[in-house]
């Protein structure tokens, strides 16, 4: 059967549009809220880290949790098929303030297994009442592998520096790893020291230090137009860098701060976002964004290990940015 040519060019627009465009995909259109997790006066969701494998969202981050004798944190997992209902935190570190595993950085696929890197942010002997205390100098970077993104492996140092000791590594938080876009084989992994510095590795064990940048923390790195797009947290919002080299570095765009003003939950920061490409699959056709936000009081006031909540947001092209209303 032909269809009458008025017709076809009714439907036509629906076939060529993206998802994404024009009107929201059918998953996204399921989402009410922006509040993937949401955090109260005792927990706070931090820091995520996504990937999508299979028609399955995974999605990673730190868990923060206050106790009347104590403040703690780990790294937990959650998975979901439609991005609003999601599974209980599964934690995948131990939980403990000398070590205080988080800030899980992104996946990658590495030889057969999956590689999630991750900081240490040792707070020992961490008491509600004290105000708000940061990881001390001994935070460093780590990776745990998986075969099937639900089991996990012990946390392995990454030695970014080189061959130094550990003591003489220094702070060191944030870590992200992408392969070099060019030179198939070639990882690199950013982290918040000195700016954000940069070390490559061609097995994951050896790394040789490279470069920094001026630049904030929570770093979230992807590949568009033949370019390195860097997105980081200063003290609120997002910026965007972008390079061709990891060496030369342009601001890029304004601060993105998505619907801030209007949402009590994230009125104090909005911050560590992490970006993933999904304009391929079909029932997404965008760039998600991952982030979390903290509120009504800012970090300092006291909503750093409470009341911060994970959200999502999207977009076509890294400039405009969407979330549910």
């Amino acid at each position: 059967m032909t269809l009458p040519r008025f017709l076809l060019l009714l439907i036509l627009p629906f076939f060529l549009t993206p998802p994404c465009q024009g009107r929201r995909s059918n998953l996204l259109s399921s989402l009410k809220s922006p509040i993937l997790l949401r955090g109260n006066d005792s927990i706070a969701y931090r820091d995520p880290a996504v990937a999508y494998h299979h028609g399955t969202f995974f999605l990673f981050y730190t868990v923060t949790k206050t106790t009347p004798d104590s403040i703690y944190s780990f790294v937990a997992q959650s998975q979901s098929n439609d991005l609003v209902h999601w599974t209980m935190p599964q934690p995948i570190t131990p939980a403990s303030q000398l070590m205080g595993f988080s800030s899980p950085g992104n996946v990658i696929r590495y030889r057969g297994q999956y590689v999630l890197c991750l900081q240490s942010y040792p707070r020992p002997n961490y008491l509600p009442g004290q105000g708000v205390r940061y990881g001390n100098d001994q935070a460093r970077l780590f990776i745990i592998r998986s075969h099937d993104m639900k089991h996990w492996s012990q946390p392995e140092l990454l030695r970014v520096k080189g061959d130094v000791p550990v003591s003489s590594m220094g702070r060191m938080i944030d870590p992200y790893l992408i392969q070099d876009k060019d030179e198939p084989g070639k990882w690199w992994c950013f982290y918040k020291q000195n700016g954000v510095s940069m070390s490559y590795s061609h097995d994951l064990t050896h790394w040789t230090p490279y470069g920094r940048t001026d630049c904030d923390e929570n770093v979230s790195v992807l590949v568009d137009n033949g370019e390195y797009v860097l997105f980081h947290s200063p003290q609120n919002g997002i910026g965007v860098k972008r390079s061709t080299d990891l060496l030369h570095w342009r601001d890029d765009g304004p601060l993105i701060i998505l619907g801030q003003q209007q949402w009590e939950w994230a009125r104090g920061r909005i911050t560590a976002a992490t970006v993933i490409d999904l304009r391929s699959v079909r029932r997404i056709g965008c760039y998600l964004m991952f982030f979390h936000g903290s509120g009504p009081l800012t970090e300092p006031e006291g909503d750093f290990d409470r009341n911060a909540s994970l959200g999502i947001a999207w977009s076509t092209d890294l400039q405009t940015w969407h979330y549910p209303m």
